[in-house]
């Protein structure tokens, strides 16, 4: 199945974010995400040189490819073509949809962070394939950002008819709540990843998702 639709059909976000996982850990830490149903898999470094992203990222992209999940490269359109990855995710201070497709390559994934609903409407004016939308809970992963509560999640999703997957401290504890109040997909950072079993939280987490049609 092609990337964008595994996308649009995906429920299940996660992020290999090494602030919380050691370099060296990565690629089996990946293995577990995928062994867990993760639906599609970003790799964030924010605080890592370029080289070490690319060197994971070569690692990452084919266990991906075999898992059919698309794998998203965070912040480095560029290096998408060099990793392999099927796309990129940029934030609202890094740079346009368009010149992150330009860098990342014919046919790559470009999803871009918003944080308000003017923000999600005027992202997808430039034409994102999906958006994060968010955070909604504190999160010590984006310290900088006020969380916007679960106010605004049914309303995004009647304005916009692109993949919106709600970001921001969401948890196996409070996912039910944020299903409640309109989300249909998921990104899911620190839950996972600090786990004690990452196979069984990501199923148990779909488990409370129902297919998105």
């Amino acid at each position: 199945m092609a990337a964008l639709d595994q996308v649009r059909r995906a429920q299940l976000y996660g992020i290999l974010d090494l602030g919380y996982v050691d370099p060296e850990k990565a690629v089996e830490m990946t293995s577990l995400m995928l062994s867990g149903g993760i639906q599609v898999l970003q790799l964030r470094a924010k605080t890592q040189p370029e080289e070490t992203i690319t060197a994971l990222g070569r690692l990452i992209s084919p266990l991906c490819r075999a898992a059919d999940v698309p794998f998203i490269i965070n912040d480095f359109p560029h290096l998408v073509r060099e990793t392999g990855a099927d796309g990129t995710h940029v934030g609202q201070d890094d740079m346009g949809v368009a010149e992150a497709r330009r860098l990342a390559g014919l046919g790559a994934l470009v999803g871009k962070s918003t944080h308000s609903v003017a923000q999600a409407l005027a992202t997808a004016r430039e034409r994102p394939d999906y958006i994060g939308f968010g955070p909604l809970f504190a999160t010590p992963t984006k310290p900088a950002y006020l969380p916007i509560g679960l106010a605004d999640i049914r309303e995004v999703h009647s304005l916009l008819d692109l993949p919106i997957f709600c970001i921001g401290g969401i948890k196996l504890e409070n996912l039910s709540t944020v299903l409640t109040a309109g989300a249909s997909r998921c990104v899911i950072v620190s839950g996972i990843l600090q786990a004690e079993d990452v196979i069984g939280y990501c199923r148990e987490c779909l488990d409370y998702l129902s297919p998105v049609r």
